[in-house]
């Protein structure tokens, strides 16, 4: 398989929200096969789902990467547990939230992994750290 890239949405907003983002890009980093090519700004947004919640920080990243969707989606659960997250509330709180937003051309309907990601048309946030790593792929920068 040649290598794609695939856009990763990094979203933290408990305890220490940098460093679990910092984590999240290290353990993408170590993933077979795998090479981060560029990352956008980290920001600050509003939570989206049940309300109370603290802020997240977010951040887009890039990966040129031989790793089928479903393999990678599973090498991304694995890195959310190895840094404290629980899946038990629909958008809650959470330590780091690691989600598969595009895959290279791939559209990817299967239980548990649906790319383009659906929530992409309504995250203006997403869109804007896209946006920095299309331009960061087309100049090569990073």
């Amino acid at each position: 398989m040649s290598p794609e890239i695939v856009y990763v949405a990094l979203g933290s907003n408990l305890g220490d929200r940098a460093g679990y983002l910092a984590a999240g890009r290290s353990a993408l980093t170590a993933l077979p096969d795998t090479q981060l090519v560029a990352a956008s700004e980290i920001e600050e947004t509003a939570p989206i789902g049940p309300s109370g919640q603290p802020w997240y920080l977010n951040q887009m990243v890039a990966l040129r990467t031989t790793l089928e969707p479903a393999v990678l989606l599973g090498r991304l659960h694995e890195i959310e547990r190895a840094n404290g997250r629980v899946r038990d509330v629909r958008w809650g709180p959470r330590t780091l939230d690691l989600d598969i937003v595009r895959f290279g051309d791939r559209h990817v309907d299967q239980p548990g992994l649906v790319v383009p990601h659906p929530e992409l048309p309504h995250r203006a946030f997403w869109q804007h750290e896209a946006e920095q790593i299309e331009t960061q792929i087309a100049s090569g920068t990073r």
